[in-house]
């Protein structure tokens, strides 16, 4: 069984980190995994870096550039995890946009993927249909988990097709901003939250976009499975290195 599917049958809230591969600096790639799972994060999102990152912030953004002048390539990437399951139990995804793995090849990243022992990816900008009609063979041949992204301009009949062809879990993005762009959750958001756990999908929802502290992942986690912080995450590496990850986890349990 796919370790992110494992996980999402534990009986808890899953909290997921995201950060840019190679930032702050091009080795701390593994350490920084490994400090994350040491102190208690359920799930890994690893940030390929690229130069139009679409849905981006400033923050992730700032990183992802960093992290390229830093050298990081997918190459680099994939040599650096190479042995991380010597060391690291839990999901791994990688975060990226399509052009990087169309360059590689999709069915040779895949395969790498599976080969270093991650577990699903997580493509913005690749289209659901796109993928369900030219991909979604390649992803399951090498046990891969796509996850796909929904907003809430996402109509419901779209949702449901989207979780037809899922079998993970549902990115549900707080709102049609980018990241890194707000402080909290009003109204507007919780209805959402709502009306999405009420379409009762038979994935779990995992809520992206504006989780920053324990506040806002009691908020999004009260209707959806877990929640992911990203900007935050970053903006902590940023002010403090990679050091201090257990006081970052211990603010948000």
């Amino acid at each position: 069984m796919n370790r992110i599917t494992q996980k999402l049958q534990e009986d808890k809230k899953i909290l997921s980190i995201y950060f840019s591969a190679g930032y702050p600096n091009l080795n701390d790639t593994v350490q920084i995994i490994q400090d994350l799972e040491k102190n208690g994060v359920d799930l890994i999102e690893i940030g390929l870096p690229f130069s139009d990152p679409l849905a981006d912030g400033p923050t992730i953004q700032a990183s992802s550039t960093q992290a390229l002048h830093n050298g990081m390539t997918t190459q680099i990437l994939f040599d650096q995890l190479q042995n991380i399951r010597e060391s690291v139990k839990i999901p791994l995804i990688i975060m990226g946009y399509f052009n990087p793995m169309l360059q590689y090849g999709v069915e040779a990243f895949c395969q790498k993927c599976a080969e270093i022992g991650i577990d699903g990816l997580i493509i913005p900008d690749l289209p659901v249909d796109v993928y369900a009609d030219e991909y979604k063979a390649i992803f399951e041949k090498y046990g891969l988990i796509n996850v796909f992204l929904i907003t809430p301009q996402t109509s419901d009949e779209r949702i449901r097709f989207i979780d037809s062809v899922s079998n993970g879990f549902i990115y549900m993005v707080s709102s049609a901003s980018v990241t890194g762009s707000q402080s909290g959750f009003g109204n507007v958001q919780e209805e959402y939250f709502e009306r999405i756990s009420n379409l009762n999908l038979k994935n779990p929802q995992i809520v992206g976009f504006g989780i920053s502290n324990k506040e806002t992942f009691s908020q999004a986690t009260k209707y959806a499975k877990g929640a992911i912080i990203g900007s935050a995450f970053i903006k902590h590496l940023s002010e403090n290195g990679s050091g201090k990850i257990a006081e970052f986890v211990g603010e948000i349990r």
